[in-house]
């Protein structure tokens, strides 16, 4: 017998010469979610390393673990160098569980064009993700990343409204990614709203609204969040 295996983008069709017939076989329609659970380590997700495969596992148990995912996460390398978000998830376009197109390109994607929002940004399951009214709002999005999907640069907290003339100002962070998401300690993160809702600098931004309180489970939790993150489908 013999095989013909012809690689695309879209679709892996695979043609099987078998008394005349012809097999075709395609990749599961979903190429983007929200993870429905983080690893429970806040911030700490075993490096971007890690985080692809809490995706590709998610990925797997829903039936789409014929693509390769990557987590929607910005970080820096050995020597500093940013590794930006928008260059680890391919190309598009990017479809939801529910098949629903919610961006035909990275320049799509980070447009406000983007079918981002409550309504199409669903965990693997095809569920819904907890937004602001619900209980508990889990609509903080971890991201590490500027509204372009690259890179978020280290920004010190305001001092309190408070603060004794005088006090000096509070020492930037060395990173905005949770020490490279290795972290759930006194680091700090960037999130986005995935119902594009809310407050912070950015408050209907999907994937930069605010920074995180720390890295910590607990303060994710407290200040709307659940240590979730993006998936997107590179091929």
């Amino acid at each position: 017998m013999n095989k013909l295996i012809i690689g695309g983008v879209a679709a892996a069709i695979v043609m099987v010469a078998a008394g005349g017939a012809v097999v075709a076989k395609e990749h599961s329609k979903m190429t983007f979610f929200i993870t429905s659970v983080g690893p429970g380590k806040g911030g700490d997700l075993g490096g971007l390393k890690g985080a692809d495969a809490w995706c590709q596992k998610l990925a797997t148990e829903a039936g789409a673990g014929d693509h390769t995912w990557h987590a929607y996460l910005s970080s820096t390398d050995a020597k500093g160098k940013a590794l930006n978000a928008r260059d680890r998830i391919g190309r598009g376009p990017w479809f939801n569980a529910k098949g629903v197109q919610i961006a035909s390109s990275l320049d799509d994607l980070h447009s406000e064009a983007a079918l981002t929002g409550k309504a199409n940004s669903l965990d693997e399951k095809g569920n819904p993700v907890k937004g602001r009214g619900d209980s508990p709002n889990q609509h903080d999005i971890m991201t590490g990343s500027l509204t372009d999907g690259r890179l978020a640069p280290p920004v010190a907290s305001p001092l309190p409204a408070n603060a004794p003339v005088g006090t000096p100002a509070p020492v930037a962070p060395p990173n905005l990614t949770c020490n490279n998401w290795t972290s759930s300690a006194e680091s700090r993160t960037m999130v986005g709203h995935h119902d594009r809702i809310g407050g912070g600098q950015n408050p209907t931004s999907w994937n930069s609204a605010h920074q995180t309180r720390s890295c910590s489970q607990p303060d994710l939790v407290a200040t709307g969040g659940a240590g979730l993150f993006y998936c997107f489908a590179i091929k």
